[in-house]
């Protein structure tokens, strides 16, 4: 008996709501449940089948989702329901969020399509999350502890730095629905940096996880690159890129197998030093000490270890997501959705995904 053949049980929400949840911005496709604020399931089903290209191929990645979100879905209110200890199947769910824009649109096309086939055949409302706003929100996901607690989110105001492949960003955040970017790439994205940087290293993708491995076997200082000198609180990567690749050009055969962990570790270093100094002036700014990150860089090991080391020297609260919220997951925008259903915030069946958004 599947979950929508299940007789309609009493609804089992407190004093917030239950929120089934649906990212497919790119190639991961992921469900999550979120039962008044906490997360209570995040499944996420990876495409390998991108590797052999060398990055994400759309069409490939679209074809992937429609296979693989009904089994997504349906596993993670299984994983809800064992761990809520009740008989919780897909008509307990009070709404139904999922990823809007920005992303691939023919990867969003399939979540925002199965969401709303999903809303118009349970009678429930329809919540459009924002994918950047999503991850910044990551930050505010109750973490479980092994004896059953949750941990205390950040407190609001605090400052994000969103670093992912496709974004780079400082964001305010006022409170969960009050979001605004403050600095964010004039071109590349550090995600990109990284990526495009192991390309040229010679290593597989995606090359940045590698970078950010073989960096901790290297000496950052090894090799100095540009710095670009952006105004206010913006960036830019595609002058260090530059840099990289022409440093590289003049090199004899043989040097980036000799030298490879050093040219990780100095290219690791180069982006994370761009990174929190953009993050500091915003500090000085704004004078708020309530720092995170948020994105799938924010999963880099030499990017949280330099926040949490800057954060000890002036003075932050520092906070950095679990790594299953890092990368792209249903859990923040079931997190987001919720704050979103509390506060009537839904949208009707016209709705289209987008591309490209801001905020």
């Amino acid at each position: 008996m599947t979950d929508l053949q299940q007789p309609f049980q009493a609804p089992l929400r407190g004093g917030g709501g239950i929120i089934l949840a649906i990212e497919s911005s790119c190639d991961e496709t992921s469900a999550s449940v979120c039962v008044d604020g906490k997360i209570l399931s995040n499944f996420i089903a990876n495409q390998l089948v991108h590797e052999q290209y060398g990055g994400v191929v759309p069409e490939l990645a679209s074809r992937a989702h429609i296979k693989n979100i009904v089994p997504v879905v349906h596993t993670a209110i299984k994983q809800a329901a064992s761990i809520h200890h009740s008989p919780l199947t897909i008509r307990h769910i009070d709404a139904i969020a999922f990823t809007q824009a920005p992303g691939l649109i023919g990867c969003l096309l399939v979540g925002t399509q199965f969401a709303k086939s999903l809303a118009l055949a349970l009678n429930k409302p329809l919540i459009a999350v924002h994918h950047m706003q999503a991850h910044v929100l990551a930050n505010i996901i109750p973490q479980q502890l092994p004896d059953g607690s949750f941990t205390e989110p950040i407190a609001f105001p605090f400052l994000c730095l969103t670093v992912s492949g496709g974004h780079t960003q400082i964001v305010m955040a006022k409170s969960p629905l009050e979001l605004a970017v403050i600095g964010q790439t004039i071109d590349d994205a550090a995600g990109e940096a990284f990526d495009k940087s192991a390309k040229l290293l010679g290593l597989p993708y995606p090359g940045g996880p590698l970078i950010d491995e073989y960096a901790k076997l290297g000496n950052p200082l090894a090799f100095k690159f540009a710095e670009p000198q952006i105004p206010a609180l913006n960036f830019s990567f595609s002058g260090l890129k530059t840099s990289i690749l022409y440093f590289l050009q003049k090199q004899e055969a043989g040097f980036i197998e000799a030298n490879l962990h050093d040219l990780c570790a100095s290219i690791q270093h180069s982006i994370v030093t761009i990174l929190l100094k953009k993050l500091s002036k915003a500090v000085l700014q704004t004078g708020v000490k309530n720092i995170a990150i948020a994105g799938g860089v924010s999963a880099n090991s030499g990017l949280r270890q330099a926040l949490q080391q800057m954060g000890k020297q002036k003075g932050w609260k520092t906070h950095i997501p679990a790594f299953e919220y890092c990368t792209d997951n249903a859990g923040m925008i079931a997190i987001t959705g919720y704050y979103k259903y509390l506060a009537g915030n839904f949208t009707d069946l016209s709705v289209s995904p987008t591309a490209r958004a801001e905020w």
